[in-house]
């Protein structure tokens, strides 16, 4: 599989780790859901992600998931592997084996340490002499690491640190910020990385406007996404935001703080992606009032995509 590029574009969707009842990983569904994601029109994959739970495996899990996922897509999709870890070596460990595996680079998110521009420079620093070549995803979601990454630090990584060849962008708001790195790098200032947007893909017909390269996230639909990403890069952009506007709703209710998973994996499981929609404990569980929501939404995002086809 050839390595991650800074021209790597389209759908990666973070995938969800697919669990039986009794919170064993469930081999099956992973070969149903990567043949799922592939036949939606996905350009890669991304595992082992925050929303793929991997902080609840245990590393030979961890390794056993990456190994089936690059297995099952022999060669025809990249894997980007996340590798965060509270220290070096275990994150160095775990890239060495996913890229012999055949994984096509890695991703990082920074510890929530980090409070200043020189430790968040430094850190990433780091995390490419630990990588040596292999090529690497900063993913800044502040959201969550609670760590601010400005846009003059991207830059000075970028710079400086030529392993990193993506930015999974996920700060909110962040329009500005993309704007900014792509200024950035039109001047001939820095290298043009891949940017690839998460949060769901909340905002990512306006992403795409402002010079993403497509998205970075695992929303239950990854048709939408790639239909919006596919129809900005030819163009339409009307026809993009026609197409968001159908999931909107059903993506924003999946983007809620705790039951957001808990959503996604419902309906991956009522779609039959996966087998059973359960989360490795500790997690989170829908309530009746819950299902109804989304069932209502699936019900109402059915009728606008007809109106959207007719």
């Amino acid at each position: 599989m050839p390595l991650l590029t800074e021209d790597a574009k389209g759908v990666y969707v973070i995938a969800v780790t697919p669990f039986k009842d009794d919170g064993a990983i469930d081999t099956d569904s992973i070969d149903r859901m990567v043949d799922f994601y592939e036949g939606a029109g996905a350009t890669g994959l991304t595992i082992l992600g925050q929303l793929g739970e991997a902080p609840k495996l245990t590393a030979e899990e961890s390794r056993a998931v990456a190994r089936r996922v690059i297995d099952r897509v022999a060669g025809r999709l990249p894997v980007v592997v996340g590798v965060s870890a509270p220290g070096l070596a275990p994150m160095r460990e775990l890239a060495d084996q996913v890229m012999e595996m055949g994984a096509a680079g890695v991703m990082v998110a920074p510890p929530w340490t980090l409070k200043t521009d020189d430790q968040i420079y430094g850190y990433y620093a780091s995390v490419a002499e630990a990588l040596g070549k292999t090529p690497f995803v900063l993913q800044d979601y502040p959201l969550t690491t609670n760590v601010s990454i400005a846009v003059k630090v991207i830059d000075r990584i970028v710079r400086d640190l030529p392993t990193c060849v993506m930015l999974k962008h996920e700060d909110w708001p962040g329009l500005a910020k993309i704007s900014a790195l792509r200024a950035t790098s039109d001047k001939g200032e820095t290298r043009r990385i891949s940017i690839l947007c998460g949060n769901g893909g909340l905002f990512l017909p306006e992403e795409m406007g402002r010079g993403a390269d497509g998205a970075m996230t695992g929303f239950c639909y990854p048709e939408m996404m790639v239909g919006v990403v596919e129809a900005y890069g030819r163009g339409d952009a009307e026809r993009a935001h026609d197409l968001f506007d159908a999931y909107l709703p059903l993506a924003r209710y999946e983007q809620q703080q705790g039951i957001g998973l808990a959503c996604r994996k419902y309906v991956l499981a009522k779609r039959g992606v996966i087998a059973s929609d359960k989360q490795r404990r500790p997690g989170s569980a829908l309530s009746k009032f819950d299902v109804a929501d989304i069932e209502r939404l699936l019900a109402r995002q059915g009728r606008r995509l007809e109106e959207i086809a007719a």
